[in-house]
């Protein structure tokens, strides 16, 4: 695709993308996708779909209790839970605010670990890269920050978001709407957003102004970016998914760059 070109023009050391349709096809790629970057928050998407079979596998639920006292496996995964963005501090009830919580997600893993008596970075190899083909990825700390992998790897995980095979398309579909809709909160990086509209683990676009996807991007358009200069969205929509890591951390230069690769990307979709 002509539009990832764009990238050559960002003020990175090192960038890769790629564009991949709903059917797996791999529309382009542009960079060394083989290169493995940090993912900072990319990391939460991986972990959202682990935490969706465990789901499925039945070794939790959605709504039994993790977290602070009255919140679940669900209010976790939708920034609901209550706890403080970075501290295992509880700033409100479960299901008032839209918290972005690295903690909820810390707190998450544990509980799916427990449950399931393997190491959370195990059951994401287990449960998403294995499967996927995903050799390059790994969970290596944190599960809400601390995944490494390459555009390679994450073309498949965008392929999957849009034909699931390792979970029931209605339990996908559920996870990438919103849930909890109407709470107000914080869009890292882009301030107050009312409303912060989220699923289980998938930002989701609505009407969210600014932010980091495109003018031309559906409503419907889910995903997530990275403090490490990465992101990842799917637009049903325009029926693909665009995957961009780099190895400069977001900034003014990621709010005013991305906005005009996904809407080349998406102009270009259009016209083919």
């Amino acid at each position: 695709m002509e539009s990832l070109r764009i990238i050559d023009n960002w003020p990175v050391p090192a960038a890769a993308a790629a564009v991949v349709r709903a059917d797996g096809t791999v529309v382009g790629t542009h960079g060394p996708i083989r290169d493995r970057f940090p993912l900072a928050s990319v990391t939460k998407p991986l972990v959202a779909l682990a935490a969706l079979v465990a789901v499925e596998e039945e070794a939790v639920e959605l709504d039994e209790p993790a977290g602070p006292a009255g919140s679940t496996v669900r209010h976790l995964l939708a920034h609901t839970s209550g706890l403080a963005f970075d501290e295992h501090r509880t700033m409100a009830g479960p299901g008032e605010r839209r918290i972005y919580s690295n903690a909820g997600f810390e707190v998450l893993g544990e509980h799916i670990a427990a449950a399931t008596d393997i190491p959370f970075p195990e059951y994401v190899r287990q449960a998403v890269f294995e499967p996927l083909g995903m050799a390059d990825s790994e969970l290596a700390g944190s599960p809400a920050k601390d995944a490494v992998s390459t555009v390679a790897d994450l073309i498949a995980f965008a392929a999957e978001l849009q034909r699931p095979r390792l979970v029931a398309r209605q339990t996908l579909t559920d996870a990438t709407s919103v849930v909890f809709p109407g709470l107000n909160g914080v869009l890292p990086g882009y301030g107050n957003q009312r409303p912060n509209d989220w699923g289980l683990g998938f930002e989701i676009r609505a009407h969210k102004s600014p932010h980091w996807t495109g003018s031309a991007s559906s409503p419907a358009t889910f995903g997530h970016f990275g403090q490490a200069g990465t992101f990842l969205w799917v637009d049903p929509a325009a029926g693909a998914a665009c995957v961009a890591l780099t190895n400069r951390a977001f900034g003014p230069w990621a709010i005013e760059a991305w906005p005009v690769l996904t809407d080349a990307v998406l102009a270009e979709l259009a016209r083919a």
